[in-house]
């Protein structure tokens, strides 16, 4: 087949989880249910934290820009999958394609990034107590969150470019229920070391510092626990950063999961079921996760869903 620039490509097929009709059927409807439950969960939250005052702290501000991106990121993957398995199609545009894989690397990013940021919070209210409203100021709690932004937004132009430089063959098939840029780098006809070699770079970079930034944290909040002479205040102030520590390890395990069952297995289509756990159950579960072990978060939600109710 003759190469074809990515330009003249008018659509690909993303061949999804299954091409059994009635296993689409109930996937369909589980995957729509898990949808509905992350956004009114995180929206739950973010009204939570808009409408009540005594959530106008650092930790529930960066908790409602999570949430926000929990919802934005499950938005830019779901609906198409929901869409070809209710209309039994399999194709998504060019224009579709190159901005799934631009906004979805952005919101990747930014979900580590507030992560480290939360990190950086609960080391400063535990280990500098005294301190945290003078270090956590609304100014430069505004300028993490924008900076943020701005380095997942350059992080998501870097994945634009390489993706508009690539060229493909006719008939494009994607083993996955979204673009992915490196199947999309594996479907290339031209070729793609120095692409490659860019994106290896960007996720060690953007991927690697902010963990290297949790881990800090994290090593100097034990080192400050530890050194609290009372069990009762030991865990006190671990239950603080509890929640935190479980959604970081749920982000990172299931994205080294998905890194490592693709690398393992042959079949594309398993590292496309392991990518489920990465891009829909996790931002599912982060609200119940933070509203069941956090009092005020639960007593907020409470009263909106009674006022609702």
């Amino acid at each position: 087949m003759e190469p074809q620039n990515l330009t003249s490509v008018s659509e690909f097929l993303l061949l999804g989880l299954s091409d059994d009709p009635e296993l689409q059927l109930l996937l369909f409807g589980l995957f729509l249910s898990m949808y509905l439950v992350t956004v009114l969960g995180n929206l739950l939250i973010i009204l939570a934290v808009t409408f009540y005052s005594h959530l106008h702290t650092p930790m529930y501000i960066f908790l409602s820009n999570l949430s926000l991106t929990d919802v934005s990121f499950s938005t830019t993957t779901i609906p198409k999958m929901l869409e070809n398995l209710q209309t039994h199609s399999k194709s998504i545009t060019y224009t579709g394609c190159l901005a799934q894989v631009t906004v979805f690397s952005l919101f990747v990013c930014l979900e580590s990034l507030l992560l480290t940021v939360m990190a950086y919070d609960r080391l400063v209210a535990i280990c500098h107590p005294l301190h945290y409203l003078v270090i956590m100021n609304p100014p430069l709690c505004g300028l993490l969150v924008l900076v943020s932004f701005s380095v997942s937004l350059l992080t998501s132009l870097l994945h634009y470019l390489v993706m508009s430089q690539l060229t493909f063959c006719a008939e494009v098939e994607i083993p996955h229920f979204f673009c992915d840029l490196s199947q999309l780098l594996n479907l290339a006809c031209s070729d793609t070391s120095t692409n490659n070699i860019l994106i290896y770079f960007i996720g060690t970079i953007f991927g690697g510092i902010p963990l290297s930034g949790i881990l800090y944290s994290y090593t100097q909040i034990m080192s400050s626990i530890l050194r609290i002479s009372s069990l009762g205040g030991r865990y006190k102030a671990f239950s603080t950063c509890g929640s935190h520590l479980v959604v970081v390890c749920l982000f990172y395990g299931t994205g080294l999961g998905v890194y490592l069952s693709s690398a393992a297995s042959s079949s594309p289509r398993k590292g496309a079921v392991a990518s489920v756990m990465y891009t829909v159950v996790t931002p599912m579960l982060n609200p119940f996760i933070y509203s069941l072990r956090n009092k005020d978060i639960k007593t907020a939600l409470w009263r909106i869903i009674s006022r609702i109710a």
